[in-house]
């Protein structure tokens, strides 16, 4: 939650517009708090935040209360930078723990942002396009933090070259990283959710889960798979209590997307398509990945949440 800061005679006026009201996540004398801060924004002493929801028994669970994601723990492989890294800080600012994944090192970088947020967090490596990686992270953060609640299948690369041209190193390299590993990955933690009964997972997809896309063959092929295994996986699992959901980015300024923002004939023309007028940002995904991975979702199963600034409508 954004801190405010205001002069006395401000808050003055906020107290009496919205009194006993408190930020802190803690019971107020006259209302249920509806918001997540270490700092009351009117400036009331308040007790320490606490790790879990909490709330009066006679009244319901307020609508801000179903995004809170207090004593849950979240695994988001490629999170070293980009999208994952927005995603897990995002996890951890509505009070999830966080294990944060890097291909080749950790995600040091990122691991501190989500301790910075107020979450715990694990930082690991490997290439998921291996087996045992996949299994080795999964089993790594039940095993620090005592189980898993959601997992962000974010991990990818990508390759570009002629059809004709695409090598059958590259191919195999996208499948086995960019939908091999959501299979695995999935399997191994849904085995602990169904177990338990509870538990969110998020794919990220792409528009290429839609569309065929210019010179990336292998990575269309992917992705498209994603789409479809995320439907698979919903079919089975919605009735035990697990959400299988994907999100698809639309054009985003990340790694993956740096040669199309410097060709001097695509991107122009792609910047045009999209009715918002700009690149998506990595932190454009956050608030969808966090009501993904909250209770506000219960009933949402097999969807891909498309975020393309309009992209899809044209």
């Amino acid at each position: 939650m954004e801190r405010v800061s205001a002069s006395s005679g401000a808050a003055e006026t906020l107290k009496k517009r919205i009194t006993g009201m408190r930020a802190c996540g803690t019971a107020c004398p006259r209302r249920g708090c509806v918001a997540e801060s270490t700092q009351c924004i009117l400036g009331l002493v308040c007790a320490p935040r606490r790790s879990a929801i909490t709330r009066r028994k006679d009244r319901p669970l307020l609508i801000l209360d179903k995004f809170k994601l207090n004593g849950k723990t979240a695994l988001v492989t490629g999170s070293s930078r980009g999208l994952g890294a927005a995603i897990a800080v995002a996890l951890a600012e509505a009070g999830a723990n966080v294990a944060v994944h890097g291909s080749s090192h950790l995600p040091e970088a990122t691991q501190r942002q989500v301790i910075a947020a107020g979450a715990q967090s694990l930082a690991l490596s490997g290439d998921v396009g291996e087996r045992e990686v996949c299994a080795r992270l999964v089993e790594d953060t039940v095993k620090h933090f005592g189980g898993i609640d959601i997992l962000v299948n974010n991990a990818g690369t990508i390759r570009r070259s002629p059809a004709v041209e695409h090598s059958e190193e590259d191919w195999k390299l996208l499948i086995d990283v960019n939908l091999t590993s959501v299979f695995r990955l999935t399997q191994h933690a849904g085995r602990h959710m169904l177990a338990r009964g509870s538990g969110k997972i998020i794919n990220i997809a792409s528009l290429l889960t839609f569309q065929g896309g210019i010179l990336v063959p292998s990575y269309a092929a992917a992705k498209g798979g994603v789409g479809q295994l995320t439907k698979a996986f919903a079919n089975e699992w919605a009735a035990k209590g697990v959400n299988v959901n994907a999100i698809a980015p639309g054009y985003m300024e990340t790694d993956n997307t740096e040669a199309l923002r410097n060709n001097p004939e695509r991107a122009p023309k792609i910047l045009e398509r999209i009715p918002a007028g700009r690149w998506g940002q990595p932190e454009d995904l956050a608030g969808a990945a966090v009501f993904l991975a909250s209770s506000a979702s219960d009933y949402v199963h097999g969807h891909i949440l498309i975020i393309d600034g309009g992209w899809m409508n044209r």
